[in-house]
């Protein structure tokens, strides 16, 4: 029998036998760790307990005898305190990083390489490349010794055995955002492809690298090193690889109408430590039937095109409006010239640029691009863009009357550049969650309809019917007075607030905060993800709070060292809830 089976099992009768444990054990630093994975040698051939063995000879562990007691006991199979036990999966954590970490970054570039957005007129379930994402988990889980099950073409489950009924729902995505590739370029010139990994420094970029495809990865090589080390877990462990994250969201849900739910239930796809609270997200869609620009006072151009974010959840980095002229150069020079002043009074931190064409003039707003969970991290283009359409028609009659004018007085008068609801009365904050947020993101056009989303994020301390109330009773105010033709769609979905105590959050808390250095609090996010409804649902990892999140982002990218601290993280935590006797 393997030795770190016997150990484990050794470690489950002295529970039941009532056996008294040891003095507390202190488990390795943050610090301890990176010397342990600088001094590691390891061969494709390696197992854990050779690197165990490599481990016990490095000199800091001289003057630490319960860690070197704890290593050695667990080689002797010998029974384990629960200290001891949380030591040795610290250790399998650091042992699957150091042999698989580089290997780990070969398999996330190969599924970035595969375009898994949303294509208008497809459903996510019927789009190849999704198909062919599929085909690739189900290989690297043949390779890897794991159990795979494609459910209708809507989630992709791969799975480790345990001794019990209960089950841990690891939830990650395979979809991502759209990209405009024209925005995917470096500041110094270099110009990345969004779907090919590109390394450089100790930066990958790529679509999915931050969202959402390294969490697949770094579960899979953990699950791994549990299944070939023949590691027992007392829970299932399922990693629900979600398709329809960044859309419709009705993926997870036709998987629970035929499996059972997981009792508990994490996703990484948010931020460390642990996040126990999400706020509700809400979005407002403003439908302008299109109509033909009316003429205002002698001007003759019209706006007749506007691009925003390709989801209601992105802040792009830029907005370009397409304007008809007779006079493009004349057009070009004076909205280049209230671009100057408009810029200025408004914080001076985004750029204005109008370009003459021939019979026309490309408007071009540059901003920061960001997630609209996190609208104080980017420099939201889209509203701004509005804003300046409306800033010219008051100071010059610039444009004609048309739905994108109708538009930008929308904004103009509802959301402005404020990202808390100000302008329309719904702001308000929470102690523990923060501020509610409005982002004017997603702008799209068909033969007849222009529509401009607004992306909320709303924390706990407001009644969503009243806000929608109050929302619906403003919108409808300013409809009539100001005489738009313009139907309107609101949708809020409940924030989510759970309980911080019991050990399940709380081991969660250990091991991320342990490893990272963190100070032991829990976090609140403003991004909603698929456990939000699901019993003890949680978002661990995998962004750190201290760095700006670049999912959603053109030029998306993931750190190597957290990449890598996450494969050592994932791996821990899996062995930690997996053997702990009871969540409960």
């Amino acid at each position: 029998m393997n030795i770190l089976v016997k150990a484990s099992l050794a470690l489950a009768i002295s529970f039941s036998s009532n056996w008294v444990l040891a003095s507390p054990v202190e488990n390795l630093s943050a610090e301890m760790s990176k010397q342990i994975v600088a001094a590691a040698n390891i061969e494709p051939s390696s197992r854990f307990d050779g690197f165990l063995a490599q481990t016990l000879t490095q000199d800091f562990f001289a003057d630490k005898p319960a860690l070197v007691d704890a290593v050695e006991k667990y080689r002797a199979s010998k029974s384990l305190s629960d200290d001891e036990l949380h030591v040795l999966q610290r250790l399998l954590g650091l042992y699957t990083r150091v042999k698989h970490g580089h290997d780990a970054m070969n398999t996330l570039a190969q599924l970035v390489a595969i375009p898994t957005f949303r294509v208008d007129g497809v459903e996510q379930h019927d789009n190849p490349e999704f198909h062919k994402f599929s085909r690739a988990l189900a290989a690297i889980a043949e390779d890897f010794n794991l159990a795979f099950r494609n459910v209708d073409n809507r989630v992709y489950e791969v799975s480790l055995k345990g001794s019990s009924k209960e089950v841990v729902g690891i939830h990650a995505h395979a979809d991502v955002v759209p990209v405009t590739p024209s925005l995917w370029q470096l500041e110094d010139g270099t110009k990345l492809d969004p779907f090919k990994l590109t390394r450089l420094g100790d930066r990958m970029y790529g679509r999915g690298t931050e969202d959402d495809k390294n969490g697949i990865v770094v579960s899979m090589y953990a699950m791994k090193v549990v299944q070939e080390e023949n590691i027992p877990l007392m829970r299932n462990i399922h990693l629900l690889v979600d398709t329809t994250e960044e859309t419709s969201s009705d993926a997870i849900p036709h998987y629970f109408s035929k499996n059972p739910t997981p009792n508990y239930n994490l996703a990484l796809d948010g931020g460390y430590p642990v996040v126990i609270a999400e706020k509700g997200t809400g979005s407002i869609l403003a439908n302008f039937p299109e109509r033909s620009g009316q003429k205002n006072k002698n001007s003759t151009a019209e706006i007749i095109s506007v691009t925003g974010g390709l989801a209601i959840n992105q802040i792009p980095g830029a907005s370009v409006a397409v304007v008809t002229t007779s006079e493009p150069k004349k057009l070009a020079a004076r909205l280049n010239k209230m671009a100057k002043a408009f810029v200025s009074a408004n914080g001076g931190n985004f750029s204005i640029v109008a370009d003459a064409g021939e019979s026309d003039v490309n408007l071009t707003v540059k901003g920061v691009s960001a997630h609209s969970s996190e609208p104080s991290g980017g420099v939201n283009p889209v509203s701004r863009m509005f804003m300046f359409i409306e800033y010219a028609q008051q100071k010059k009659a610039t444009f004609k009357f048309n739905h994108v004018t109708d538009a930008a007085s929308y904004v103009a008068a509802n959301w402005g550049l404020d990202f808390h609801g100000k302008t329309i009365g719904i702001d308000f904050t929470h102690d523990f969650m923060g501020p509610l947020t409005s982002s004017v993101t997603l702008v799209s056009q068909n033969d007849s309809t222009f529509t401009v989303g607004v992306n909320l994020r709303v924390p706990v301390g407001r009644d969503s019917a009243v806000l929608k109330q109050h929302l619906t009773e403003r919108l409808s105010t300013w409809q009539s007075e100001n005489s738009v033709a313009l139907e309107m769609s609101i949708a809020l979905r409940e924030p989510m607030y759970r309980n911080p105590k019991g050990p399940w959050v709380n081991a969660l808390l250990d091991v991320a905060t342990e490893n990272l250095s963190m100070p032991r609090e829990f976090g609140s996010s403003a991004g909603a993800t698929s456990v939000h409804n699901l019993p003890n649902g949680v978002q661990f990892g995998l962004a750190m709070p201290s760095k700006k999140y670049t999912g959603h982002n053109a030029n998306e990218f993931k750190r190597v060292e957290q990449f890598l601290l996450d494969l050592q993280i994932i791996t821990e935590m899996i062995t930690r809830v997996g053997q702990m006797p009871s969540l409960e």
